[in-house]
C-alpha cells in the first residue's frame, strides 16, 4: 500500500518540532539498519524519489542516504506507528547502511546476530553475490553453471531426503536435509529471478483467501 498525501497530512510533525523519527528496517532481512529524522518535505522527497531523504539536524537541510558514500537505500514501503508521530522504513539496502561501513548501525550486522528466520533474506544476499562474482570455490557458482535441469535435479534429491528423514531418520537429520532443500530451492528461484519472499507472499495470499472465506 502506498503512502499518499492524506497519509502525510495524519502525521503530528508538530510533536517534535517538525521531525519524525524514521527508524529503516532491511526489507530482506527485517534487521533494523538505523535511525534518522524526516520532515515533511525530507518524506515528500522519498517517496518522490524512491530512495530514502532523512532531515540532517546537524546540518539543518535534507540529505538523501548514499549521496556520497553510494549506500543509499532504496524504498520499499512507509508505515506511521498508532500515534502517527513515528515512521517505520522498509528498504533494500545497496551497500551498508551505517557510516562505519557496517550492514547495520546496531551491533556489526553479522549474518549470525539475526533472528534464524530472517536469516533467510541474507541467504538470498550470499547467493546473488555467488552468482555475481562466480568465485571457482563457490560451490553455489559451480552448480549454477551446471544449468537449471541440474539445480532442479538437486531440489528433487533434496526433496526426497526430507522424506526419508521425516519417515526413517532423526530430528537433526530431517532439519539438515530441510535445509540442503531450503538451500537448494533459494538457488533455483534466484535463477529464475524469483525468491522465497515471493513464495512467502504466495502463502500469506493464500491464507488470507482461507480466513475471508470462513468469515
Amino acid at each position: 500500500m502506498s503512502f499518499t498525501n492524506a497519509d502525510i497530512d495524519r502525521l503530528d510533525f508538530d510533536k517534535g518540532d517538525g521531525l519524525l523519527p524514521a527508524i529503516v528496517q532491511d526489507a530482506a532481512t527485517g534487521a533494523v539498519l538505523m535511525l534518522a529524522y524526516m520532515n515533511r518535505e525530507a518524506l515528500q522527497q522519498t517517496l518522490l524519489r524512491g530512495r530514502v531523504v532523512f532531515f540532517s539536524r546537524s546540518r539543518q537541510g535534507l540529505w538523501e542516504k548514499g549521496e556520497t558514500s553510494g549506500n543509499s537505500l532504496k524504498l520499499v514501503r512507509i508505515q506511521s506507528d498508532c500515534d502517527h508521530d513515528t515512521l517505520l522504513v522498509t528498504a533494500e539496502p545497496v551497500g551498508p547502511a551505517c557510516h562505519r561501513n557496517t550492514p547495520t548501525c546496531f551491533g556489526d550486522g553479522n549474518a549470525d546476530e539475526l533472528p534464524a528466520v530472517q536469516f533467510l533474506g541474507h541467504l538470498e544476499r550470499v547467493i546473488a553475490q555467488r552468482l555475481t562474482e562466480r568465485p571457482e570455490d563457490s560451490y553455489t557458482a559451480r552448480l549454477y553453471a551446471r544449468g537449471t535441469r541440474r539445480m532442479a535435479q538437486k531440489v528433487g534429491e533434496e526433496g526426497v531426503e526430507v522424506a526419508l528423514a521425516a519417515t526413517a531418520g532423526d530430528d537433526a537429520e530431517l532439519v539438515s536435509e530441510s535445509a540442503d532443500l531450503i538451500f537448494h530451492l533459494a538457488l533455483v528461484l534466484a535463477a529464475r529471478g524469483l525468491s522465497l519472499q515471493e513464495v512467502a507472499r504466495e502463502l500469506q495470499a493464500r491464507h488470507q483467501q482461507r480466513t475471508a472465506a470462513k468469515v
